[in-house]
């Protein structure tokens, strides 16, 4: 007998936050994000996703490993960039934060020059972050996003999708250093805007392909150009924070005007929306 989708939806849920909980004590303990808890913390996802499609279907298959969508990758690692470009690239002409090239550095004794290191950055950067994401990733879009798509819309899909994936973060912003300059309570507001928004890019892109790596792709294209790219490069004058980082309302509109965008086209991945607008 088959297991509906909503019962495998809600145990992978629950199994996920589950396996959470001892890493968020040992962040919360340090106040601070570790490499290996956070390592841990983001595999949580993607072993929860494989323990309940072997328990329920006894095979790891549906989570979409194939990769013969290369134009999907590509879109998928430009779009994080291209949107933190605009962002930031305001922040800087307007003055609201400075631009110091100084801040971008990977070793103080290596001594590398800034177009090197971000060479360096820009590629075996993503590919090591990928080692985090890939958890991450099998549980939310390999497994939770076709999973809703089964039984839901592509709007519903991605808004489900985007508030499990935010709530995920939230002992982070709370108990950790997680979490932008400005006050926690605007972080929180702000940071799940900006993931909700997300979702919609994410699980657009992950049903158009049919494969996982492009939220792979994407979420560590995310964390690098964000967190070790523009960041570093941007000083704070004060109110910067506010509308940049991951908490900040400049990438929260960026990313609901993509996601706009990709909503616009639910139709080439929700048979019911074709439908619907004689798609």
């Amino acid at each position: 007998m088959s297991i509906p989708s909503r019962y495998r939806i809600a145990a992978f849920v629950l199994l996920t936050y589950a396996l959470s909980t001892p890493f968020y004590i040992q962040i919360a303990g340090a106040g601070k994000m570790r490499m290996l808890p956070t390592l841990g913390l983001m595999w949580c996802p993607g072993i929860a996703a494989l323990i309940v499609r072997l328990v329920t279907q006894r095979n790891l298959q549906g989570f979409g490993w194939t990769t013969d969508w290369p134009r999907w990758l590509v879109v998928s690692y430009l779009v994080p960039p291209a949107l933190a470009l605009v962002v930031y690239g305001t922040v800087w002409i307007t003055g609201l934060g400075g631009f110091s090239a100084a801040g971008l550095i990977l070793d103080p004794g290596l001594r590398m020059p800034v177009p090197m290191t971000l060479a360096v950055l820009v590629t075996v950067g993503v590919i090591s972050g990928v080692v985090f994401t890939l958890g991450e990733e099998i549980g939310w879009r390999g497994f939770l996003v076709p999973e809703l798509s089964r039984v839901t819309t592509f709007t519903k899909t991605a808004l489900i999708s985007g508030a499990a994936w935010s709530a995920y973060h939230y002992p982070l912003i709370l108990f950790s250093d997680y979490h932008g300059a400005a006050p926690k309570g605007f972080a929180l507001v702000v940071f799940t805007w900006m993931v909700v928004a997300s979702s919609f890019v994410y699980a657009w892109l992950r049903l158009k392909s049919g494969t996982v790596w492009t939220g792979v792709i994407l979420h560590a294209s995310h964390n690098l150009f964000i967190q070790q790219v523009f960041d570093p490069l941007t000083v704070d004058r004060g109110r910067t924070t506010y509308v940049t980082t991951e908490f900040g309302v400049g990438l929260a509109v960026l990313y609901s005007i993509a996601a706009y965008y990709f909503w616009r086209r639910r139709g080439e991945v929700d048979p019911a929306a074709a439908r619907l607008h004689g798609v």
